[in-house]
């Protein structure tokens, strides 16, 4: 009994050496045989952990005052200083406004336009008509963001296309670019403009999976196209629209910054000034580094909280969920 109770622990420390060389040469024997995809994979790891995971090492300076002469290590300690002075300032509620109200219109009014424009693709039957559609509204994707502000202050300005147009039904010029009232709507209606096409896509593919025995079965049982579209394509695609939804969830506190600082100005900081914006005048206009890594990392604590939040919202109430 003693002898049989002696070796026991053996046992189990060679069934676990045993587990991790088959495991190692599981590694190894996947690595030669694919190691062309892994090669191919590499560059995009080296990006994430080089530009992404490296700089986190510097987050630690959002608790210290730091400055260029002392370091990151060289510069003090000072808590959450950066954190009150952001949070108890005057910019701090039209900053987290703007920046969710920018988000949200987006969200309710972008987020639909992709699905809806899958949908229309779909019933169309017509192969060259519908890929026409495509290329049309597919090609905005591709224009730089300069451009598109370019093309925005030509089109709003009080000579431009726009008021030429209002000027034949007796509207007088408005200066759309410089009124605050109306930065909102230009800014998620042209980001519609630019993206809708290239956000179907991602519909287009989740419908393409559905099984087009069920469109058979219900054109026999006499459901018409739009009953089709409700009890098949829909459900069909909720998955995806789901993982979608999460996914911009997570963006509700991130607006590119690039479109907005081409297209505002200070008569439109009222509505336009975003936090992106900011740490962008405070940390390189001014030079306020500690500053503005205390207001990014505010920014992405929140951003990790709404896709968590909003993953386990979607998994309570349906089986659809990111992780």
């Amino acid at each position: 009994m003693w002898q049989i109770s002696k070796n026991k622990p053996m046992n189990k420390r060679s069934a676990k050496l045993k587990h991790d060389l088959s495991t190692g040469q599981t590694i190894r024997k996947d690595l030669r045989r694919n190691w062309v995809i892994y090669l191919m994979a590499l560059p995009v790891i080296a990006y994430y952990v080089i530009f992404h995971y490296g700089p986190m090492y510097g987050l630690q300076i959002a608790f210290k005052d730091y400055t260029p002469a002392g370091g990151i290590w060289g510069s003090p300690w000072v808590g959450f200083k950066h954190f009150d002075s952001f949070f108890n300032g005057v910019y701090f509620w039209r900053l987290i406004r703007n920046t969710l109200l920018l988000n949200v219109y987006d969200l309710i009014f972008g987020f639909p336009a992709g699905i809806i424009l899958a949908l229309l693709l779909n019933e169309i039957r017509k192969m060259m008509f519908k890929r026409f559609v495509q290329t049309i509204s597919y090609l905005p994707h591709f224009i730089s963001i300069v451009v598109v502000a370019g093309m925005m202050f030509d089109f709003l300005s009080r000579d431009g296309l726009i008021n030429q147009l209002l000027g034949f039904i007796g509207v007088e010029p408005i200066d759309f670019l410089k009124e605050a009232g109306w930065f909102r709507f230009i800014f998620v209606s042209s980001g519609i403009w630019q993206g809708v096409g290239w956000g179907s896509i991602i519909y287009l593919a989740a419908i393409a999976n559905i099984d087009p025995t069920l469109y058979e079965a219900a054109k026999i049982d006499g459901a018409s196209r739009w009953k089709q579209i409700f009890h098949i394509t829909i459900p069909g695609i909720m998955p995806t629209i789901v993982i979608m939804l999460i996914l911009n969830m997570g963006h509700l506190l991130s607006v590119g910054s690039e479109k907005v600082l081409l297209l505002y100005n200070p008569l439109t900081y009222e509505t336009a000034d975003v936090i992106s914006t900011y740490v962008y005048r405070k940390g390189v206009l001014e030079a306020s580094y500690s500053f503005t890594t205390a207001v990014g990392l505010f920014n992405s604590v929140i951003s990790l909280i709404l896709i968590v939040s909003a993953n386990a919202i979607s998994k309570r109430v349906s089986e659809n969920k990111l992780w």
